[in-house]
């Protein structure tokens, strides 16, 4: 796992940054398959230190976790215990998740477009209706039941996430967080 160690205007010495590396690695290697890197800052705030730490790992996720002290290695030593927490957690849902699951999950290819915005600023007419295409990628969308595609979108913290209904080959459903904090389904059948 590769290691980004700084400080905002703080000096990081070389026991500070190999107590981070040894303690992340054992929270990390613990919980976490493949972990790629590590991006931990530490700087100040009035009379505390603040530790920041980011982790991507190989599914493509990230966990984070802030913390702040009085006292510099305590801020990263509570940073650290909030990290393994949610690591813990996502190893927890991973595990159910996979116990009921008996094939692997199967993928659907699918275009993806960036269109262009509407230019705000511009007040004459466009000369068609026809959105100018920026950019074509290709997408992969999993076939999962509903609560599956759930923990899919709240493990990456991503506000909506387009899955097909497993079962059910015909269209595509939708979950996304609601502004009351729930969760919404779109099931076009």
């Amino acid at each position: 796992m590769r290691y980004q160690i700084s400080g905002k205007q703080i000096d990081i010495g070389n026991a500070l940054q190999t107590h981070v590396k040894t303690e992340l690695d054992a929270v990390v290697q613990k919980y976490a398959e493949r972990p790629t890197d590590a991006n931990v800052i530490f700087s100040k705030s009035a009379h505390e230190f603040v530790c920041e730490a980011t982790v991507h790992l190989s599914t493509g996720l990230t966990a984070s976790a802030k913390a702040s002290e009085n006292e510099i290695y305590a801020a990263f030593d509570s940073c650290a215990e909030k990290m393994e927490k949610q690591l813990r957690r996502y190893k927890r849902r991973l595990k159910d998740h996979h116990r009921e699951r008996s094939e692997p999950v199967e993928l659907m290819g699918a275009s993806s477009y960036i269109l262009a915005g509407s230019d705000e600023a511009a007040e004459s007419e466009p000369d068609t209706l026809q959105p100018m295409i920026i950019a074509e990628m290709e997408a992969k969308i999993p076939s999962l039941t509903v609560g599956e595609a759930v923990m899919q979108m709240e493990l990456a913290g991503a506000p909506v996430l387009v899955f097909r209904k497993e079962g059910n080959s015909s269209g595509v459903n939708i979950v996304y967080r609601r502004d009351d904090g729930n969760i919404g389904w779109i099931d076009p059948s």
